[in-house]
């Protein structure tokens, strides 16, 4: 090896120990690797922005605007609930996405899965007060596996497959065995088995159990009297309280039903629940946020309905009355809140306690805090006024457009279909879907614009250039020749280190090109030792898949490491115990069903 060899080293060293000791962000810490090779001649500025141009990279960006579609419509938690139902522990939580997962990602390609999973995810999360960073990394963890169960679950088995025929061919071989569609899941399913086990029982001691930062910026906020509308064609009636899911919101409390006429107090959860049933919730921001995402509820005031600006184009915001407030000593009913400054009253607070009114009857005093639904020009407009003392936009919230919720599904069904029966690529299709969900308004297009992880896609751009750089320098070639000398002449020592070799590249570069880049080295392997291909093939798909250990492995850790809150040391201490598990599985089974 020359000393770009050795520079192209020390890059990727320094850049996995700043991630394992340093808490400086992942895009930094590699965009700095790059820049180091790049100023040092390693690699050429073509080279060092290839991974920025990579077809993988551009569809998880689409991806991205396809899962906020989904979101916005409430597509995302509809799935999430009649998919995930309303596990009582973290274990079974786990065990409830995991298998549904790693089902559909062993005939589906596992980006979109994970991408419209994320804020089901999050959403079913926060509902069920279980810690996100205890879902993100099984949820990425079963995509993973699941695609190993098939020859279609991932572009990386297909690849192998190929190159797998092209061998048999180049040998003359006079009988070449064909692999099926199914034939992996002989492997696959125990180690789609190993992984839920560990998960279950791994997930309590060494994923990191962390509160969302809606919890954080929200938990100790005043409280707010909201009214909500059960809508006469909503699927939440006939059903109880509990059912429902009303009484699981963490930090809101169903006060009373007002039903005809007739109030009914402490309210149970056996309740069940009719049309036009209004519901008087106490609970804080984040709260009230989640009771207007809920389908089949509307805010029970109609004066948010005589708003001139669509509930797409609108969001929430928080006011704090002054004296100067020209409806102070008015109740809310007989203010002309809407027509004054074209915004409605969402909920009210008052000195942290809940006010024991319906909200069309409090009288508006300086110093409450109002809830309010407005356009986006609101804050700006009303900033500096002397109507108000404060003026705060709710971040990250518009109304949920649930009357599109068909709509995104279909184009997010649409979209795997094309892709899984090979009509479009996965980047053609997500491109599609992605702008049939802006032409459609699932969502705007700022929102589509804000609703990309940069960091993500800067992280997956930038790891592909440093696996440019091992491969360009011949590192890898390098390490792979070294390997053959050390098998000796026992295939079961090669299959063991195979694994270890490919498992160990596809943490630091892509697994197409791991695998890729080592399927010489695996029929090399074949030859000398005048053993059968298809152990060694099996072998090196089942590790090409095994990318458990790092965020960068594989772009659905990637897509999990933000919303997980995640740092990177956590994927190696709950991944590379998982690595192992998953290799020994492999390297007992494969020689028994497939013997050498």
């Amino acid at each position: 090896m020359d000393i770009a060899s050795y520079l192209a080293i020390a890059a990727v060293l320094i850049c996995f120990s700043a991630l394992v000791f340093t808490r400086y962000a992942a895009d930094i810490v590699l965009m700095g690797g790059v820049t180091a090779l790049l100023v040092m001649g390693v690699i050429s500025p073509v080279e060092a922005l290839s991974g920025f141009a990579n077809q993988g990279m551009i569809t998880v960006a689409m991806l991205f605007i396809v899962a906020q579609g989904l979101s916005k419509t409430g597509g995302a938690a509809w799935l999430a609930g009649s998919l995930l139902g309303r596990p009582s522990t973290i274990g079974w939580a786990q065990l409830r996405l995991m298998l549904p997962v790693a089902t559909l990602s062993s005939v589906v390609n596992n980006t979109p899965v994970v991408a419209m999973m994320i804020p089901a995810v999050m959403d079913w999360a926060k509902r069920n007060q279980f810690s996100v960073s205890q879902l993100m990394m099984p949820l990425s963890y079963a995509a993973i596996i699941g695609g190993a169960c098939t020859l279609i679950g991932t572009s990386t088995n297909l690849v192998v497959d190929g190159l797998l025929r092209a061998h048999y061919q180049s040998v003359g071989a006079e009988e070449t065995y064909q692999l099926g569609i199914f034939d992996l899941a002989w492997v696959g399913i125990p180690c789609v088995i190993v992984t839920l086990v560990y998960v279950y029982f791994a997930s309590p001691l060494l994923l990191p159990k962390k509160t969302s930062r809606s919890e954080r910026q929200f938990g100790d906020t005043r409280q707010y009297t909201v009214e909500m509308l059960v809508e006469p064609a909503s699927p939440l009636v006939g059903q109880t309280v509990e059912s429902a899911g009303l009484r699981s919101l963490p930090g809101v409390f169903l006060v009373e039903i007002q039903r005809s006429g007739h109030l009914i107090t402490a309210v149970g959860p056996a309740q069940e629940l009719h049309a036009n049933d209004r519901l008087v919730f106490a609970g804080n921001v984040e709260s009230v946020v989640d009771l207007q995402k809920m389908r089949g509820l509307r805010p029970a005031d109609d004066q948010i309905f005589k708003l001139d600006s669509e509930r797409s184009q609108r969001h929430l915001v928080e006011v704090v009355i002054s004296n100067s407030f020209p409806q102070v000593g008015k109740t809310v009913k007989e203010g002309r809140f809407r027509s004054t400054y074209g915004a409605a009253i969402i909920a009210v607070a008052r000195e942290g306690q809940r006010i024991k009114s319906r909200i069309g009857d409090i009288t508006l005093k300086p110093g409450d805090t109002l809830l309010i639904e407005a356009g986006r020009s609101f804050e700006r407009q009303q900033r500096y006024v002397r109507d108000f003392l404060l003026v705060r936009k709710i971040d990250d919230y518009s109304p949920v457009s649930h009357e599109r919720m068909g709509i995104a599904l279909t184009i997010f069904v649409v979209m795997v279909i094309l892709a899984a029966t090979g009509l479009l690529s996965m980047l053609e299709a997500s491109m599609l879907a992605a702008g049939a969900m802006i032409l459609f308004r699932c969502t705007q297009t700022e929102e589509a614009r804000r609703s990309i992880d940069w960091q993500v896609l800067i992280v997956i751009g930038a790891s592909i250039a440093l696996g440019t750089a091992l491969e360009k320098t011949g590192v890898t070639l390098s390490i792979a020749q070294h390997f053959v000398g050390v098998v000796g002449q026992s295939p079961h020592t090669a299959l063991i280190l195979l694994f270890v070799l490919v498992a160990g590249f596809s943490a630091i570069i892509s697994n197409v090109a791991a695998a890729v880049l080592l399927f010489p080295v695996a029929a090399a392997i074949s030859t000398e030792l005048d053993v059968d291909m298809i152990p060694m093939a099996i072998t090196l798909m089942i590790a090409a898949s095994a990318s458990f250990s790092t965020p960068i492995g594989y772009q659905t850790n990637l897509m999990v490491y933000g919303p997980g809150e995640y740092r990177f040391v956590d994927f190696l201490k709950m991944g590379v115990p998982l690595t192992i598990l998953v290799g020994i599985t492999t390297v007992l089974l494969v020689p028994i069903i497939w013997p050498f």
